[in-house]
This record gives C-alpha cells, structure tokens and sequence, in this order.
C-alpha cells in the first residue's frame, strides 16, 4: 500500500513508541510545530479580507485534512499517513499565499516553490535546525502534493486529491461570500449542488466510488470534466480578478524590499528566503514599516 520503499524509515534512526505509531508520531511533530502555528496568519487567497470567516491557510489544511481522511477511510488507505501529509503539506507557504510565492520564486535562485519549502520545513528548519525527522513516506507526500508531483503512495496521492477538492470548494464560498462572484455556472451546480457541503459531498462520492478496488484515483468522465472546468472558472473568475487581487502589487513591494535588505545585511540567499517565507502577514507588514516607513517625530523623542 505504501509503495516499495521503506515508507516508515527515518532519516535519523529512533526508537520506536510504545503508545504511538510512526505516522501518528509524525503527526504530533507536525501540529506541534512552529510553522504549523504560523499558518492561522497567512493568507489562502483573500488579503487582509474584512471579516472572520474567510479561510487562511491553517483552515484550509483542516480541509484537507478532513476530505483525505473521508477518502483514505472508504478506499481502505493508512488514515494516519494521510492525516500526516495532509498537516503537513502546506508549512512551507509564504505570507500573501500564492502572492508571495511569486514574489519569492522571482528573486531567490532558483526559484521558490512552496512544496518544496514544506520539505525544508520539515527537514531543516524546525527544531533550530534539526528538523521534525519524519517518515519517508510522510516526506514524499509533502513534497509532491501540488500539480505536478507524482506521490508514491495512495496516500499522498489522496492528499493531491483533497487539496484541490478543498481549495475549488472553499475558494469558491469565500469568492462568494466577498461578492467577487455571484455564483457558479447552471451546468456545474447541475452536477455538483448549489452549496458548499453539496459540491464536497458530490465530488469526493464520484472520486470513491470510481476509485474503489483499482490502483489509481479518478473520477467519473462527467465529474473530471465538470471539475477541471470549475478549476478554470475559478482561476479566470477569483484568482485573476482584479478586485480580488488589486493589493497584490503591494506584495511585491514589501517582500521584495525585505529580500533585498536582508540579503544586504548579512544574511545569505537563502537564509533571507527561508525568514521571509516562514512570515505570517502581519509580522511581514510590521517589519516592513519598522523598517521603511518613518516613524512621527513624537514617536521617536
């Protein structure tokens, strides 16, 4: 099920648990670390939206967390593997979401990505440079979960799944709910319901139900079609919109000026790429105007 490696191997041999097993260990780590707190202060997709219940990246994991598990659980897949990738998938994503990522992807060498930051994270970062020491197979779903990568297992493959099944549903509602959108094309609501439980529920029962006691995850043709369609309404509709994204430009100007004055200051590549992405929001935008806007002459006597 988990593939031909040694899905449960460590980079750093330990001691196993006597109440715990190795994925729920991994799991502990995960939502016991500091990236994983910093995730309730990042953006999904809305920036600074005026309102509480618009998603941020820590409500977006539990998604995933939860539409994987509901998967793993009917295809008879390790729940626990699948709850750990899932945790864990996102910790590597800048401030400004999708924004930021751009911003740092256009001035690190190399390039940025968050999957690959996630694995960082996790490998490097926590733990003052120690790391979380997860399994091989919880690394492999981090690492590949985005459009793109190729998982070895069913469950990062499930992970892959539940991450767009997430993000198509949940952006959806809060692009409504901010009235960037009035709502969803008849042809898809024919197929998926017109509320947000409706579409999770239609689109994980057809990816089940087409999945069951085959090798591989899919839908049914009518779903693929419907959701593949929903993807490219939602990336010409909210993604691009310019009212949705009319403050990205303001992105840019901080993360880059906070690269550039870092890597000035004495701290390499990709050190001033690793702080400034492990960022929530707010603290990028206070350090900002700590640094670049000038303070009142009152505030300085």
């Amino acid at each position: 099920m988990t593939g031909h490696f040694e899905a449960k191997s460590r980079r750093r041999p330990e001691i196993s648990s006597e109440l715990r097993g190795e994925y729920q260990r991994d799991i502990d780590r995960i939502i016991h670390c500091k990236a994983f707190r910093r995730l309730a202060h990042k953006t999904q997709v809305f920036l600074d939206p005026e309102g509480d219940h618009y998603r941020t990246r820590l409500t977006h994991t539990m998604e995933v967390v939860r539409i994987s598990r509901t998967i793993a659980r009917a295809l008879g897949y390790d729940e626990d593997l699948t709850e750990a990738i899932a945790w864990g998938h996102d910790l590597g994503h800048t401030p400004f979401g999708h924004a930021g990522e751009k911003v740092l992807n256009s001035v690190a060498p190399g390039g940025f990505r968050h999957n690959e930051q996630s694995l960082r994270v996790v490998d490097i970062l926590e733990k003052d440079g120690d790391g979380l020491n997860l399994t091989q197979a919880v690394r492999d779903g981090i690492l590949n979960h985005n459009d793109g990568g190729t998982p070895q297992t069913p469950e990062g493959k499930t992970v892959h799944a539940a991450d767009r099944i997430a993000y198509i549903c949940h952006d959806t509602d809060d692009a409504l709910r901010a009235g960037i959108i009035k709502g969803l094309p008849p042809e898809f609501e024919l197929v998926i319901g017109e509320s947000y439980s409706e579409r999770i529920n239609s689109i994980v029962t057809d990816l089940v139900k087409n999945s069951l006691g085959g090798s591989e995850l899919k839908f049914s043709p009518e779903m693929f079609f419907v959701v593949s369609s929903f993807r490219e309404f939602l990336f010409s509709e909210v993604y691009m919109n310019p009212i949705a994204k009319s403050e990205e430009s303001k992105v840019a100007g901080i993360l880059t000026k906070l690269y550039e004055y870092y890597t000035a200051d004495g701290l390499d590549e990709r050190e001033a790429t690793d702080f400034i992405a492990g960022m929530t929001d707010r603290f990028a935008v206070r350090t900002f105007e700590e640094l670049f806007i000038p303070k009142s002459w009152a505030l300085v006597q």
